[in-house]
This record gives structure tokens, sequence and C-alpha cells, in this order.
């Protein structure tokens, strides 16, 4: 077997959130009993594409004698992670049940609060239903939004959607390649002044920050773009 470069993964490290998964084109790797497993090495082309999705440095670079990478076992081997892991999606870490306590903002002698009027200016908003070519996209400051964000942050219509269209879907749970031609498509279309991913902090949804940067890259758009992160305590980290 030759001497090539091949990724190694710290199970020591790895918290099984399969972000590495998502991101291997190649389908090389596999998370199994909650670690991320390289499934075969003549899968893995030693470029390192997961390492920088890997929120707790688990996996590096070596060299050491592999079998040789097989481009086209490679792409059988994408096809059929891509259909597995749509089918059975994994449990990440950031899915923890955890019970939030929060302060009650009733006004005095226990009457609600006035109402906050909602800031949201177009219609659809889930990414996959948008028409790239609508003019509320057009030349706009636009927002990509996890689905979670505004039911954990309190203040979300106040303090990012006014006067911008939002754009929202889940990395975790549905089909990032469709994602990716869609915003692909906005991004070539619409041309946005601007891009800013608002996501949570769970592992997983930073998913949606990748697509996105691998989105600009692709399209060389060269616009603006920015990540805020919020916490499953409403707060922005």
């Amino acid at each position: 077997m030759p001497m090539r470069k091949i990724i190694k993964i710290d199970e020591n490290k790895c918290d099984g959130c399969g972000l590495c998964v998502t991101s291997c084109a190649e389908g090389a790797l596999k998370l199994v009993d909650g670690k991320a497993r390289l499934v075969g090495e003549s899968y893995c082309d030693g470029l390192g594409a997961c390492l920088g999705e890997c929120p707790r440095g688990a996996i590096t670079i070596e060299e050491r004698k592999a079998a040789p990478f097989d481009e086209k076992g490679a792409a059988h081997q994408a096809y059929a992670a891509h259909q597995a892991n749509a089918e059975q999606p994994h449990v990440c870490p950031g899915a923890a049940s955890r019970v939030l306590h929060h302060q009650d903002h009733a006004a005095p002698g226990g009457a609600p609060t006035a109402a906050t009027p909602s800031e949201l200016r177009n219609w659809p908003i889930q990414l996959k239903l948008v028409n790239p070519g609508t003019p509320f996209l057009q030349g706009a400051e636009l927002l990509l939004v996890a689905d979670c964000v505004p039911f954990a942050c309190a203040d979300f219509h106040a303090m990012f959607l006014r006067r911008r269209p939002v754009v929202i879907g889940c990395p975790k749970l549905d089909d990032v390649n469709l994602y990716f031609t869609k915003l692909a498509e906005i991004v070539r279309v619409a041309q946005p002044r601007s891009l800013t991913v608002i996501r949570m902090e769970v592992p997983c949804c930073s998913g949606l920050t990748h697509l996105a940067r691998q989105v600009l890259a692709a399209t060389q758009s060269g616009i603006p773009f920015n990540e805020v992160v919020i916490g499953i305590n409403g707060a922005i980290l």
C-alpha cells in the first residue's frame, strides 16, 4: 500500500455531532455507536474537508500506508451514505432535553404586556419554497435563519428582522443538497447586498454556516457575510 495522507479520528474527543459526516463529499465517514468512524480508507481523499467542521478538534491528517483513493468507489459510497442519512438521521448531542427558566415579563398585576408587532415582511420563509426571482430578495440584506432561532430569541423580530427578508431551514433535518442549490440560485439571481446566518449554538446547527460559506465560495459573489450564534437560553453568543 502507498504512503499517503488520510484522516485520523480521536474517539476520546469526538462527541458524535455528525458534522464531519455531512461535510465529507466522499461518504467516507459514518457515525458508529455515537462516534465518527472512517468506513473505508479508499473512500478518503485525504484533503481534510471535514477538519474545519469538527467543533471538538477530533480530526487530524496523518501520513501512513493506506489503500489508494478510489474516486469511482467514493462516488458510489457518497450516494449510499446520503440515502442512509436521509432515512436514518443521526442523534445529535445538541438535541438533549433541557428545561429553560426565564423571567416572567408580565405587567404588574399579572396583566399580559402589549403584543410586539411582527416585522416579517416576506412569505414564504422556508428556503426550499422561496422563488429566487421574487422582488423582496433583490439586492436585500438577506437573513438565513435556523428554524429554532425565533423560538429561543425573544427579541428576534426587533433585533434582526426589521426591513430584512428572511429564509429559514434546518441543516440537520432537511436536504442540504437542495438548500445548496436553492441558496446558490438566490445569490446568483437576486444578488443580495449581504448574507447573515443566524443559528443556534448546538453543533449540528453550524451546518447552516458551512452551507452559506460553500455557496458564497462556489458563486464567487464576494458579498459581505456575517454569522450570529444564539444560545439555547436566548442570549447572543
